[in-house]
């Protein structure tokens, strides 16, 4: 093996991190005036274009699930995904029994 020297780094070349070249042009954006009204209400969502589409109740259960989880102060992580999709594959009455004790985990 042969030892270190930084001799050989001499042949690399030095880049700042630092450096940047100037802008040619102003990239900041125009000010706001005073008068002008950014902040707004939405309008109320029109019913008639709400979509159809029902759950299916393994999804239900699956979102109870992660409303639960989140309420109890256990946030659920990606990787818990998996597992969660499988007990929502549980019959109601498991998944009812699992959200009443996390609800009294509270």
């Amino acid at each position: 093996m042969t030892p270190w020297s930084n001799e050989n780094l001499s042949s690399c070349a030095y880049a700042d991190p630092y450096a940047a070249p100037e802008p040619d042009d102003d990239t900041w954006p125009t000010p706001v005036h005073a008068g002008d009204d950014l902040d707004y209400f939405l309008p109320p969502p029109n019913p008639a274009e709400r979509l159809s589409r029902i759950l299916a109740p393994r999804d239900e259960r699956r979102l109870a699930l992660n409303v639960a989880l989140t309420a109890a102060g256990i946030p659920p992580m990606p990787e818990d995904r998996a597992v969660i999709d499988q007990l929502s594959a549980l019959p109601a009455d498991v998944n009812t029994v699992l959200q009443r004790w996390l609800h009294h985990a509270l």
